[in-house]
């Protein structure tokens, strides 16, 4: 009779001051109407993506939408999620302010590409384009 071994994974030691989380957040589309107003790409510790992560309007502000499915019931269910509430605070803030700063450029380069100091310059006398 061959014996089968058991084997046991010993659970990670708890550190009293947890490893500090890299997060990178892409933002992929802003929308400027409707309750969804952007979709982002979050790495983390470049070592796992979520994608589809939506930022929304909601009647307190912006907040943080994960990835989800629909159950059976009808009830949504988020596919991954910050366990402790000190990392729900760090993804929050990292994908809200990658958000305000993609809006800033946005809104940046719309303004300079109707402002005419920014135009193509005129020709001078003496100067002409063939």
């Amino acid at each position: 009779m061959k014996k089968t071994e058991n084997t046991q994974v010993a659970p990670l030691e708890s550190a009293e001051q947890p490893l500090p989380m890299k997060v990178d957040v892409k933002i992929g589309s802003i929308r400027p109407e409707g309750a969804i107003r952007a979709i982002a790409s979050v790495n983390l510790n470049d070592c796992f993506a979520i994608r589809n992560v939506k930022i929304m309007d909601g009647g307190k502000g912006l907040f943080v939408d994960m990835p989800s499915y629909k159950a059976g019931n009808g009830e949504y269910k988020d596919i991954c999620f910050p366990v402790t509430k000190e990392f729900r605070q760090q993804l929050n803030d990292a994908v809200i302010l990658a958000y305000q700063q993609a809006l800033s450029m946005s809104q940046n380069q719309t303004q300079t590409q109707g402002d005419p100091s920014f135009a193509s310059p005129e020709q001078t006398p003496g100067m002409r384009m063939g």
